[in-house]
């Protein structure tokens, strides 16, 4: 995990191919099978998946509802994946971005996470990130 004042980037190896784990971030039925399972799941996914196409995305997080949302800032599958980033639970808007990279049979995911305005906020998101890359390797390297 590597940051600069305002961003935090995590990675993760993953053994698939970049199109099985673009699959994975934005069809919202296998969004719902991974995302957040357990402490944070997903509830409800909707997606218009275009550059200026909205999202939203709620959790219901240790029995209390949340609502994430934002716009698709670039889609071009199955590599760079960006939008905004608008949670009910507080803060500023931010910019999230998926860049999947393929190497051979496996794929590194970067996951860049910007505009997150203090320490706090980098520490509670690099734990929630990770957490969730951790849920997408293990749906993307299961069964399709």
């Amino acid at each position: 995990m590597n940051r600069t004042d305002d961003t935090l980037v995590v990675e993760v190896e993953i053994n698939a191919p970049a199109e099985r784990i673009w699959r994975a971030l934005v069809d919202p039925d296998e969004r719902m099978q991974w995302w957040g399972k357990g402490q944070a799941r997903t509830t409800r996914v909707e997606s218009d998946l275009r550059p200026g196409g909205t999202w939203v995305q709620e959790v219901d997080a240790y029995g209390t509802p949340h609502t994430i949302s934002g716009v698709y800032r670039e889609v071009e599958p199955p590599f760079v994946l960006s939008f905004t980033w608008n949670p009910t639970w507080g803060g500023a808007e931010s910019l999230v971005r998926f860049d999947i990279i393929p190497n051979g049979a496996t794929s590194t995911v970067r996951l860049t996470h910007s505009d997150l305005a203090t320490e706090e906020e980098r520490k509670n998101y690099r734990n929630g990130w990770g957490f969730n890359l951790k849920l997408l390797k293990e749906h993307t390297e299961g069964p399709a």
